[in-house]
């Protein structure tokens, strides 16, 4: 192992130790599963709001982002970015508050347990909703690994396999010793980490390539390759179609995303106060178009460096290559000397970072939707507090297990990421904004939005999308638009909800 490498590893020890220092230390205060799962709701503004960022932006932000940027210019990245940024102001702006509020009123401490208590304690809906969980974390979760084993290979050159194996196995150890609060407390920690990496990178990426002009008369130079409306292809040079307004709006649709994420919509229902929304909306929302700017600029940086010899040409096996660019260049700042080298290490924390504080969140969503929704709340086992705990944590470790099945090769982190987004964008999204906002919808219209959401998910990027043309969008804003119309269709045609739910909503519709 050389110098560098020993300093990278050191920083990255210490990063590691620090989270399981912090999981070990809330396990101490984990009083119960509900604890384990929401946290008490007693977390502050600034935390809620960066733990629910950090949660979103996953390995995605410092891999994928900039690999697509890399190699496929700025269309793609900047609609999807801008398409999140907006969405994320707006499920803070509309959903967060009124989500706070309701799930109190109900007293629901999972997403399941929302949409069930919300329709009068419906098991039907725990049973899907939880189903929906389950289907889409596992490849969302397995992603996070993916990226854990594609850094630790491409940095020390062992096994892929084995380097997702050992992240995973200390993602699961400190989420499963303290539960929510670990997970958020770490989170908050981590979007700083995050910060700190994307800072780093980009200032020594752009004094390497040659400055900032050197980075705009290159990106300028690839015909296309700034283009807003079409995409840019590396194999020949030109600007190839990016499938119009159509296209671009599908792009956009990322956004739709957000009003179905169970790992952020946890975190409005954990907020102390409702009124202390406004202050994380407005951080929140900051530091997300920030980062992803940063991400993208990233990216650009990095073809420059590659023009200029200071990397490899990472463009020949598409963003499955193009997504380490942000491992070269740290690699490149070791060599150039102890310090420096310690720097890299943050950098590869911050690669951590992101994965982590994605992974964390996702398993602790999916195993309360089989240990509190479908084992307690369906099929009505009373469990004591310590079973309870017990089992929260075995259903975690069970489903990273089948996370790290998923991600036994190594693939496209933005691939994989954006398909689990559709799928909890259009399952969980329009029934979220009906049942918070639409006091006529029913149990049958929600069960019915959510299987028709998720489902077409599925059928549009498998059937529909291959066929070419305008149909190749983002199977997000057709499966999201169809999940609406049968909820609200459904709702129509079934029997209006009874006077207790009716009541329910008109209490937290007046607050």
């Amino acid at each position: 192992m050389t110098r560098e490498q020993i300093c990278i590893m050191i920083s990255i020890v210490l990063y590691l130790g620090f989270m399981l220092y912090l999981g070990a230390r809330y396990s101490k205060t984990t009083k119960d599963s509900a604890h384990f799962y929401l946290g008490g709701r007693v977390l502050g503004p600034y935390v809620v709001a960066m733990s629910a960022e950090a949660s979103d932006m996953s390995s995605w932000l410092l891999l994928g982002l900039p690999g697509v940027a890399y190699f496929s210019g700025i269309c793609e990245p900047f609609w999807t970015a801008l398409g999140l940024g907006l969405g994320t102001y707006a499920n803070w702006l509309i959903v967060a508050k009124r989500l706070r509020y309701y799930s109190e009123e109900v007293e629901a401490v999972t997403v399941p347990s929302f949409f069930s208590k919300r329709f009068g304690g419906n098991p039907l809906l725990l049973v899907v909703s939880a189903a929906v969980i389950v289907v889409f974390f596992i490849p969302y979760t397995a992603s996070g690994f993916n990226a854990c084993g594609t850094l630790f290979s491409s940095l020390f050159g062992i096994d892929y396999f084995t380097a997702m194996i050992i992240s995973a196995v200390v993602i699961v150890a400190y989420t499963a010793m303290g539960g929510f609060n670990a997970a958020s407390t770490t989170d908050f920690i981590q979007s700083i980490v995050m910060s700190i990496a994307l800072i780093i990178v980009l200032c020594f990426g752009v004094s390497v390539a040659g400055g900032v002009g050197v980075v705009s008369d290159h990106v300028s130079s690839l015909n296309g390759y700034l283009s807003l409306s079409t995409a840019f292809d590396p194999a020949t040079a030109s600007p190839v179609s990016y499938g119009g307004a159509l296209g671009i709006a599908s792009t956009l649709a990322w956004g739709l995303g957000y009003f179905g994420m169970p790992h952020i919509l946890l975190r409005f229902m954990a907020i102390r106060n409702p009124e202390e929304i406004k202050v994380s909306r407005r951080v929140g929302t900051v530091w997300v178009f920030i980062a992803m700017a940063v991400a993208v600029c990233i990216g650009m940086i990095g073809l420059t460096m590659s023009h200029v010899g200071a990397i490899a040409d990472l463009g020949y096996n598409g963003t499955t290559s193009s997504q380490r660019v942000i491992i070269y260049i740290a690699n490149l700042l070791a060599t150039h000397g102890i310090f420096p080298a310690l720097l890299a290490g943050v950098v590869m924390a911050g690669i951590l970072a992101c994965t982590m504080s994605t992974c964390d969140s996702q398993l602790l969503a999916a195993s309360s939707s089989v240990s509190e929704d479908i084992l307690q709340g369906v099929f009505g086992l009373d469990l004591s507090i310590g079973a309870s705990l017990v089992i929260a944590r075995t259903t975690l470790v069970l489903i990273a297990v089948g996370a790290a099945f998923w991600a036994r090769e190594e693939g496209s982190v933005f691939t994989i990421v954006s398909f689990a987004w559709a799928g909890f964008g259009a399952a969980f999204g329009p029934v979220m904004l009906c049942a918070l906002f639409w006091k006529r919808t029913t149990a049958a219209g929600a069960v019915a939005g959510m299987i028709g959401g998720g489902g077409m998910v599925f059928f549009w990027k498998y059937v529909i999308a291959p066929m070419g043309g305008i149909l190749s969008i983002y199977e997000l804003l057709p499966a999201f638009v169809f999940g609406l119309i049968l909820t609200v269709v459904v709702s129509l045609v079934t029997p209006a909800p009874d006077q207790k739910v009716m009541k329910a909503f008109e209490a937290v519709a007046g607050k």
